[in-house]
Formats: structure tokens, C-alpha cells, sequence
């Protein structure tokens, strides 16, 4: 892994989550369980909740198979039933949690919703863009850049992704 990704990885693991460690363990295992559903249905299991003053405004699990939409990712989805919830595209004062680093795709739509904060579970390293491949979420010329914290129940996240491509190869 180059340099700068790692340099990235040990920045990120050192943000604040709510004042709580187990906060952001509950989100995380909540995203968990979407990430499961998602797998028994046949997509990549991926699970998002969109977080704004304690309260869950939004959940997505990867559909890209189910609707066949490449769009469809458990990211994406949470931050339009979240814009849907808060009646606008701004997601001020949220927090992002997901169970696997965002892709290009949705580290893109996370700057454009202006969302506060990202965790995330397991490292992406074919296509994360919060460290591993890239890091568009902290690119220092856009103009919003959420706070970053990584690794939260990552051997969980990271075993059910590992269960999931298991079956499959």
C-alpha cells in the first residue's frame, strides 16, 4: 500500500465518534444488519444509516442486483431517504455510518450532500476512497470535506464480505 493511503488510515482511526465509542459500535452493527440482508439477497453485502442527532434519518443496503441499478449502493441510498426525511439535499449536522470504505460513487455523493462525518467498517483496497485506493472524501480542493474515522467492528465487516465472496468463488 502506498504511503500516502497509509498516513491517511492512521489519521482517520483517531476521530471522536459522538463521545462514544459504543455509539458508534451500535451504528455500525445496525449497518451490520443491513449489510446481512443485502447478502441474502444476493448483493455485496453492504449496509448505511444516515445519523443526525442521535436519530436514524436514513438506511441503505446494496441493491445494485435486486434493481438492477448501478447506482444502488447501500450509501446512496441512505442519503436520499435521509434528504427525503430532512426535506433537503444538505446533510448538515449528519453522520454517515457504512460498513465498508465508500467508493469513488459515493465518497462523490457524501461531499455533494455535505454530510459532517463518515465511518466506515472495513478498508476497501480495490476501491476505497477514503485512504486506500484514493482519498476523495479529504481531496484538499473540493470544498467540503467530512471528518473520517475508520475501522469501527471492521473484522466483522469485513468477515461477512469475506463469507459473501467465499460462496462465490
Amino acid at each position: 500500500m502506498q504511503g500516502r493511503a497509509l498516513a491517511h488510515r492512521a489519521r482517520s482511526q483517531d476521530v471522536t465518534i459522538h463521545d462514544s465509542r459504543v455509539t458508534a459500535h451500535d451504528y455500525m452493527a445496525e449497518a451490520l444488519g443491513l449489510a446481512v440482508d443485502a447478502s441474502a439477497h444476493g448483493d455485496v453485502p453492504v449496509g448505511a444509516l444516515v445519523v443526525r442527532n442521535g436519530q436514524v434519518i436514513g438506511r441503505g443496503a446494496n441493491r445494485t442486483l435486486r434493481d438492477q441499478d448501478p447506482t444502488a449502493h447501500a450509501e446512496i441510498l441512505a442519503i436520499r431517504e435521509a434528504a427525503q426525511a430532512l426535506g433537503t439535499w444538505r446533510l448538515d449536522g449528519c453522520e454517515l455510518f457504512v460498513t465498508l470504505e465508500p467508493c469513488a460513487m459515493c465518497a462523490g455523493a457524501i461531499v455533494l450532500a455535505r454530510l459532517d462525518r463518515v465511518t466506515f467498517g472495513a478498508w476497501d483496497d480495490k476501491a476505497g476512497m477514503a485512504g486506500s485506493v484514493g482519498d476523495l472524501l479529504r481531496h484538499p480542493r473540493l470544498n467540503h470535506r467530512p471528518e473520517v474515522a475508520s475501522g469501527v467492528l471492521a473484522d466483522e465487516c469485513g468477515a461477512e464480505l469475506q463469507r459473501f465472496f467465499g460462496v462465490r468463488r
